[in-house]
């Protein structure tokens, strides 16, 4: 595991990346699940990861995949994102993980940017939360070789699908934007602005960590990951 610094997004500060990103120190104490946390990549030297970041595997084999932050003109927040680059084996049944327990998630909204660079069994991605550990979370991915957008749970290591969406037109190689909205048991899914999932369930009822989720050989890109826990 690799770790590095993240500049973190507090509080009223996030409301303001609309119009370009702000950046802060990182704060004395780990924040509260009430407070907005955005991390933007751009306070981690290139090759390094987000302080208390993990990489991780479920239904690994072989290699872990190699997250790493790495500079990207092109970033939606220049001048890093966070990338993987999928192990030689491509097993198509390995889910890659980069997730942390430091920002709680129960309700609220998580945001995050991604594109999709490469793939032949896979590609995309997406957000995981409510993380338990690296069998055990929710998670909503778009793949553009399949034009799908799709919710799971992993529970024990196996995934199921809850619901998902077909026929969405949007190419590999374009920045686009997955914000998910959950209350309680009812979870609802958005990829650049328009809502394709509503659902109800409560297989996850806790809290848990957040993170970023690719599955065999895609390679992808994230920027702007932004957590806004919902108010208490």
């Amino acid at each position: 595991m690799r770790k590095g610094s993240c500049a973190l997004i507090v509080g009223a500060a996030v409301a303001s990346m609309a119009a370009g990103p702000v950046l802060a120190q990182k704060p004395a104490t780990a924040p509260t699940p009430r407070e907005a946390v955005g991390v933007d990549f751009d306070g981690v030297a290139p090759g390094g990861l987000p302080e208390g970041w993990t990489v991780d595997a479920t239904s690994r084999r072989g290699a872990l995949a190699v997250w790493t932050v790495a500079a990207d003109a092109t970033a939606p927040s220049p001048p890093n994102v966070l990338q993987v680059l999928p192990p030689a084996h491509a097993h198509g049944g390995t889910f890659n993980l980069c997730w942390t327990s430091a920002i709680p998630f129960l309700d609220g909204e998580i945001e995050v940017k991604l594109r999709a660079n490469t793939g032949r069994e896979d590609q995309g991605g997406g957000p995981m939360w409510r993380v338990r550990d690296g069998d055990n979370y929710y998670v909503v991915r778009y793949n553009p070789l399949e034009h799908n957008f799709r919710l799971y749970t992993v529970r024990n290591g196996h995934r199921h699908m809850l619901t998902g969406a077909s026929r969405i037109p949007i190419p590999a190689g374009k920045w686009l934007t997955i914000r998910i909205v959950q209350q309680g048991d009812h979870i609802q899914c958005f990829l650049d602005g328009k809502q394709y999932i509503d659902i109800h369930d409560a297989t996850f009822t806790k809290p848990g960590g957040v993170g970023l989720w690719t599955k065999s050989d895609a390679a992808t890109s994230f920027d702007d990951l932004v957590v806004r826990p919902a108010a208490r």
